[in-house]
């Protein structure tokens, strides 16, 4: 599954580069694509009365993308935890050549919370079996 995002004023700086923090959200975004292509996606966990919560970011830059570029963001499921989610996410811009130039990749640490005590809990198997489930084209 891919996600794709052409770059907007609002995610650049003075100088018409993607600002850092936009590949944050961007990243998380294309995280939870993946979860509802799999079929567990927000609306699935908050049924059960469970949210995702970010434990951890890593992002690492390789290069800048700018107004009007068209990036391409890659997820991948990486682990499904106890009582956790691993998603990793690519960020190419295409049409600079005839392959996606790598800008970005980073990863998401998901934690499974219960939502009113936000207390971490078990993903239930239910939840567990779609995420592990390859998903469709």
């Amino acid at each position: 599954m891919e996600v794709r995002h052409r770059v907007e004023h609002v995610d650049t700086d003075a100088a018409g580069v993607v600002h850092f923090s936009r590949y944050a959200s961007l990243m998380e975004t294309a995280a939870l694509d993946e979860l509802e292509h799999r079929g567990a996606g927000l609306g699935v966990f908050e049924a059960q009365g469970l949210e995702l919560r970010v434990r951890d970011l890593r992002i690492t830059y390789r290069n800048a993308a700018r107004f009007r570029d068209g990036l391409l963001l890659v997820p991948a499921l990486e682990n499904v935890g106890p009582a956790s989610l691993k998603v990793v996410v690519k960020v190419y811009r295409e049409g600079t050549g005839p392959e996606p130039l790598l800008l970005a990749s980073g990863s998401l640490d998901l934690a499974v919370v219960n939502h009113e005590s936000g207390a971490p809990v078990c993903i239930p198997e239910n939840l567990k079996a779609s995420l592990q489930q390859a998903p469709s084209p």
